[in-house]
């Protein structure tokens, strides 16, 4: 669920200026998993334009703290989300850790990165949340560390049912700072796409991986 829906409008907005989030119904982005989209979200763009990222960092830093209590320690997920977690981490004058997709072939082997005591209460950042797969893994990676997961906060999310099964299976609280609902109404209201793009882009929204133009 989207943190505050103010908020969720000014971030959607400022991703779209920064073209962070790309819209192109007409013409679609193949992802990496080989799904068709009409949407692109590259949210490590936000780190080149310090307003921007400020406006970021003090966002989650404020309602981390509303929503979870102040945490031990941030945790970032690699590497999406290791400039935005330590940037969050320092604001609110907490340690930083951040988790690798899958432990290092060599030296210590570490998955988690960082100095991590077991008990110690985690909030994880995020970037992006798509079906939500390769965060929670990285959540099962600080557990097995001995984290206290407290919940995790992301900047964006597609909604998908998909995401929202996992993280509930998962016992997990997600809450991003702006979801696919509230860009769409802001692409609209502020013409960054048209009510026959906007229609294009829900139909997506329903069955993205057979989706096709």
């Amino acid at each position: 669920m989207i943190l505050n829906k103010d908020t969720a409008e000014k971030t959607a907005e400022l991703l779209l200026q920064i073209n962070a989030i790309k819209l192109n119904p007409k013409n679609p982005f193949t992802w990496a998993s080989g799904w068709q989209s009409p949407i692109y979200c590259d949210n490590r763009l936000i780190l080149s334009f310090p307003a921007i990222r400020n406006f970021v960092r003090e966002e989650f830093s404020k309602h981390i703290e509303k929503e979870y209590g102040k945490p031990d320690v941030i945790a970032g997920v690699a590497t999406g989300a290791i400039g935005i977690g330590m940037l969050v981490a320092e604001y609110m004058g907490l340690p930083f850790v951040y988790v690798r997709p899958e432990p290092k072939k060599h030296g210590r082997q570490n998955q988690v990165e960082g100095f991590l005591q077991k008990g110690q209460n985690v909030v994880v950042v995020e970037d992006l949340i798509s079906t939500g797969n390769s965060s929670l893994l990285a959540i099962e990676a600080l557990k097995e560390a001995g984290a206290n997961i407290k919940g995790m906060v992301a900047i964006f999310t597609y909604g998908f049912d998909v995401a929202k099964e996992n993280f509930k299976n998962a016992n997990i609280e997600l809450n991003t700072l702006a979801d696919y609902n509230n860009l769409l109404e802001l692409a609209v209201a502020k013409n960054y796409i048209s009510e026959i793009e906007l229609k294009t882009l829900q139909e997506w929204r329903v069955s993205p991986s057979t989706w096709k133009i």
